[in-house]
């Protein structure tokens, strides 16, 4: 464990139900307690890269109450001092400006970085070892980072970064050939067609993946000057008024309310594999598969088949002679779709009678922390 900078903090985005992983995914299980990555939930692996980096006391959880018991019983008797309880859920916006708030009270020169519980991430060196040095960056320039990756595909279902200005990592010295490259950023583009996901890649666009780097200071106040439907509230906390902080504050994302309006901003580019696994077709980027591309979860056989993913959790699955398709049995529920459509879940969930939004979870697939410890 590393205990290099003091001033580090990191902050894990734990709330969300990942529908678009329907019907393993539940508002009760949501996708960071599932093996989406690994054989470990996703929350496990997250929390095991972060304790890489700061001590159990620097790192926080913000999720909902709601939550917590299950994470808790995910991480382990260790994780009880690790979550930060949402008092209701207002988009990453205000809950990062109520967490940079905390951090700040704490320590004033609290450098913060803040991940999602749901990402894959390999290799875990080469992503502790830019973090560290983007928060070293972020201190010595005042800058607001965030980290880029590079695309390997025309992905529709991110947003982007267009680089600007180049940043050197020291004021002082010969620049270093080996460090990653980092920039001022240019702009923020939405997630785009095809046809201009094509053009991205071809122009140097990056992958924005959502990882941000910077002084819980420099944050509040660009808080403070660009969004005024948080800023206006910070008053609140001062008081220690969190529960009237959330209900005033309105749902808005961090890259909306401020990244996007502030002028500083960085960007840092990744040096590690990533991916957001968004959805049933993420899989064969993140789980191993057989010899045929198939993804096997379970009790789960693919007999002729090619390139499906099979998520057998409460009984098994066969698959015979059948090509692109995601097949996931959970909590009683089959669901059978293509593994183009699969992105569009979240869609179907909301079109779905409510007695099957939210099937009771079968025996789980997942492997805790406790039970590996035994």
């Amino acid at each position: 464990m590393s205990t290099a900078d003091p001033n580090l903090r990191i902050v894990i985005l734990a709330g969300g139900i990942g529908s678009r992983f329907w019907p393993a995914s539940t508002p009760a299980r949501p996708k960071q307690l599932l093996p989406l990555a690994s054989k470990r939930p996703l929350i496990v692996e997250t929390v095991d890269r972060a304790l890489k980096l700061v001590e159990p006391d620097h790192l926080r959880i913000l999720a909902g109450a709601h939550l917590v018991p299950p994470f808790r019983d995910a991480l382990g008797p260790p994780s009880d001092g690790l979550f930060w309880i949402e008092p209701r859920a207002r988009g990453t916006g205000p809950v990062l400006a109520w967490a940079a708030h905390r951090m700040q009270k704490e320590n004033p020169d609290a450098v913060m970085v803040s991940l999602h519980s749901d990402h894959y991430i390999e290799p875990r060196d080469a992503f502790l070892e830019l973090l560290g040095r983007t928060a070293a960056l972020a201190a010595r320039t005042d800058l607001l980072f965030t980290i880029a990756v590079p695309p390997d595909r025309p992905e529709t279902g991110y947003g982007y970064v267009r680089p600007g200005e180049p940043l050197s990592w020291d004021d002082e010295g010969p620049a270093d050939a080996d460090a990653p490259r980092a920039w001022r950023l240019g702009a923020f583009v939405e997630k785009p067609d095809h046809e201009t996901a094509q053009r991205y890649l071809a122009e140097g666009y990056l992958w924005n993946s959502g990882i941000f780097v910077w002084t819980a200071a420099r944050f509040l106040e660009e808080v403070r000057l660009h969004a005024p439907e948080i800023g206006d509230h910070l008053p609140l906390l001062d008081q220690g008024a969190d529960d009237a902080f959330f209900q005033r504050v309105p749902p808005i994302s961090v890259d909306e309310a401020v990244l996007e309006r502030s002028g500083r901003v960085g960007t840092v580019e990744a040096t590690f594999r990533w991916d957001d696994v968004g959805n049933w077709n993420a899989l064969p980027r993140t789980r191993p598969c057989d010899d045929r591309g198939n993804v096997l979860e379970g009790d789960a056989q693919a007999i002729e088949g090619d390139d499906n993913v099979i998520w057998a959790e409460d009984g098994p699955v066969v698959v015979f002679g059948v090509e692109g398709l995601v097949v996931a049995r959970s909590g009683g529920v089959t669901l059978v779709t293509s593994r183009e459509r699969a992105a569009d879940l979240k869609e179907l969930v909301a079109r779905l009678p409510e007695r099957l939004r939210a099937p009771r979870p079968g025996v789980s697939s997942t492997t805790s922390r406790q039970e590996e410890d035994t």
